[in-house]
């Protein structure tokens, strides 16, 4: 009972701030939460947790709380720069992250898992592929259930499998997988950090405890510093990984081991994935056979070039998962037909001129949304771009655009937050607008 008798502040009100104060509450803390906003729907879920003695501050009086702490849970998507958190931290108050905290009460080993893309999908292969093989473990962290949540669990499991972020890794101490993977690294979140090299760091920090007896699955093409944990390298693009691709099928050390094809994943990146998940089951030492056994029924997650509908021999295809450019990338990259793109969103500090060649070697049209929408059509100058005022208004577009044999991609290359909650509603939205189309 580590914060027993402690008196500690939760910032933040979304999942993990939620879930970060449940698990003080219960560990015996006094529980304080302060959010910056305040509307209908945090009121109704302040008044449940006030009805289990977790006093909740909203809106202004959350920014300038007097509250003296012995420790501060800063949920990942509060930037450290707002005025909540600034409040802390002039008053020398400890902060770590609900990651963190919930590490500090895991009973199990840990495989962490990050990257720029691909987390979602390596992390519920990961998952699959350990149950498949007799493993107990389930998936948490930034994947949708809060690690805080799951750690209840963690005594009746051999490990835990964590999709985690950046934002989650800033505030880390302790925090200390046994298994780690690292899959890419592209331009991203460029709007709260100063720079690449700056988001990188903050990424790194997932090997920064690990030792000897630990395992690091990392990309070949990757360029990182020396590691004190045990490499395993996957590259479907380079030859001397240990976990490499040749003509469709997935080689450890020379010798086949899956067969792309036998699965419901297609793509390059997919193949990656797949690798990464692989070096996992590796390390902690399953058996190729029934590795590959547990995923061939494995489906991409919603969201991900998640195919919709064919409309009069046009195919939708909903990747509102793709925040940034290398996502889009690769959704590009994974289509056979010609494509009509619909892209945009919130402005997150990077411009889209790097893929433009890409864009006009493979998109027939492009149709844009959001604040970046007049920015990305310049950077796409010679390539046929039409403005639309919102998502509905581009698939009613699109539809006009493509013929028969064409591919509709929604790939937005950056996040929704201008428009939309967050990315899942935005897929949610994209899909309603398909279907309805006669």
């Amino acid at each position: 009972m580590i914060y027993s008798g402690k008196n500690a502040v939760v910032l933040g009100l979304g999942h993990s701030g939620e879930a970060a104060a449940i698990l003080l509450r219960e560990e015996g803390a006094e529980v304080t939460i302060c959010e910056s906003s305040d509307n209908p729907g945090l009121r109704e879920k302040a008044a449940k947790l006030i009805e289990q003695g977790i006093q909740v501050l909203l809106g202004p009086a959350a920014d300038s709380d007097a509250g003296s702490y012995d420790v501060c849970i800063l949920s990942p998507g509060i930037d450290p720069i707002v005025p909540l958190v600034q409040n802390v931290l002039r008053k020398k108050i400890p902060v770590i992250g609900e990651l963190e905290l919930a590490f500090e009460e895991c009973i199990c080993p840990v495989v962490a898992i990050t990257g720029t893309n691909g987390k979602t999908t390596t992390t519920e292969l990961t998952t699959a592929m350990l149950q498949g093989s007799g493993v107990r473990t389930m998936a948490s962290g930034n994947i949708g259930l809060p690690f805080a949540t799951a750690v209840r669990q963690s005594n009746d499991l051999d490990v835990m499998v964590l999709e985690v972020s950046s934002f989650q890794l800033e505030t880390i101490d302790a925090f200390h997988p046994h298994v780690s993977v690292w899959l890419n690294l592209s331009p991203n979140h460029l709007d709260r950090y100063r720079d690449m090299d700056e988001y990188r760091t903050a990424k790194l920090r997932i090997f920064a405890n690990q030792t000897p007896d630990d395992f690091a699955i990392v990309n070949a093409r990757e360029a990182l510093p020396p590691l004190v944990a045990r490499r395993i390298t996957f590259s479907a693009y380079v030859p001397n990984a240990d976990f490499s691709l040749r003509d469709g099928t997935i080689h450890y050390k020379n010798e086949p081991v899956l067969d792309q094809d036998d699965t419901r994943l297609t793509g390059i990146h997919n193949a990656e994935n797949l690798m990464a998940a692989m070096g996992v089951g590796l390390a902690l030492g399953l058996d190729f056979e029934r590795m590959s056994g547990a995923v061939r029924d494995y489906t991409a997650p919603v969201h991900r070039c998640e195919f919709v509908r064919d409309l009069n021999g046009v195919r939708w295809i909903n990747d509102s998962k793709a925040t940034n450019l290398d996502s889009v990338e690769k959704a590009i990259l994974s289509q056979t037909r010609p494509i009509v793109l619909i892209a945009g969103g919130k402005d997150k500090g990077f411009e889209f001129d790097s893929i433009a060649p890409l864009v006009r070697e493979r998109v027939h049209h492009a149709v844009l949304i959001g604040e970046m929408k007049e920015r990305i059509a310049h950077s796409w100058s010679g390539i046929d771009c039409c403005i639309a005022a919102s998502l509905e208004e581009a698939v009613g577009i699109a539809h006009k655009l493509a013929g028969n044999g064409h591919t509709v991609l929604f790939s937005p290359g950056t996040s929704s937050y201008d428009m939309f909650r967050n990315y899942g509603e935005r897929g949610n939205r994209f899909k309603e607008a398909v279907n309805a189309l006669k």
